[in-house]
Parts: structure tokens; sequence; C-alpha cells
């Protein structure tokens, strides 16, 4: 999947990726995928969180969020739509993603993939790739998608100034 770069972010603080989640929650619907991009450390859980905590808070619902590190998926209900967070880095590659059954969730399921380098060419063509790249005054992230996308993100300005 490769598509050019539909926006770019600064974020300063911890907070502007809460906020960033929370578009997210309000964007989201089943069937998307969020495809989370960076280093270790590079804010992918964090924001995953964000996004899943604030989609459970407008469902009067709240618990725990913990990295689905050696868990390797944890689900969430959300309303009518069920939260795949899936956290690929301990995954050797596309045939052990099989076995997570992630690829059922791909089409009914809000799915959001840490590590989606190891999906391969199983990553979803219609997915959003969030790129999160940390630097000393915060974290620039960059979004890359097919075009239905770039309409949806028309109204991110709101979160932080762009890059």
């Amino acid at each position: 999947m490769q598509h050019d770069v539909l926006k770019r972010l600064f974020l300063t603080t911890p907070e502007d990726t809460d906020r960033l989640g929370h578009w997210f929650a309000r964007t989201l619907r089943g069937g998307d995928t969020l495809l989370l991009e960076g280093g270790i450390g590079a804010g992918k859980t964090h924001l995953a969180r964000a996004m899943i905590q604030a989609m459970q808070a407008r469902h009067g619902r709240a618990e725990d969020v913990p990295s689905p590190t050696f868990t390797l998926v944890q689900t969430y209900e959300a309303g009518p739509d069920e939260i795949w967070h899936a956290d690929l880095y301990r995954v050797g590659g596309p045939d052990e993603v099989i076995e997570l059954g992630l690829h059922d969730a791909f089409g009914t399921a809000i799915c959001l993939v840490e590590w989606p380098d190891r999906l391969g060419a199983d990553a979803p063509e219609a997915a959003l790739k969030v790129r999160l790249t940390p630097d000393a005054e915060g974290r620039r992230v960059e979004f890359f998608g097919a075009a239905p996308w770039a309409d949806r993100l028309a109204s991110l300005a709101e979160v932080a100034a762009d890059a």
C-alpha cells in the first residue's frame, strides 16, 4: 500500500495526542483500520488508548486499556462497534497474523494496528496509515491513505497546527 501524504501535524504535548485520539473517536466507524507506525516510544499506544477510551466514554463505558504487547490483540465494545487493538511487534510475519483473526475484523470492526509492517501485503488497502515520529519538541504525525481519507481528515485542523 503506497499512498501520498494526506496531512501532516505537529503535536507538542501529550494532551495534543489525546485530542487527536478524541477526534478519531468521533470520526471512525466499523470497517475502518488505522495502521499506527513509529518506533518504540513514538506514541502509538498513547494514541490508541486515547481513541478507545473516548469511544467507550461516548457510550457510557470505561475500562482499563493496557498495551496489547503480550496479548497481541485486545477487543473492546463501544456502542455498535467492536474495537480491535493489535500490537504486532512480537509477530513474525503475515502467517502468524492470520491466527489472530484480525483479517476478519478488518471488514466490520474499528481496527487499530501497531507495527503494521508485520501484515505485509495483507494490510487493508483502504486503511489510513498514521506515522508518529517523536523529536525534542513533540511529535510529528503524517497521514497516508486512499482518497476518501482526505475528505475525512479535512476537519483535523482543530487538533493541532499543520506541520
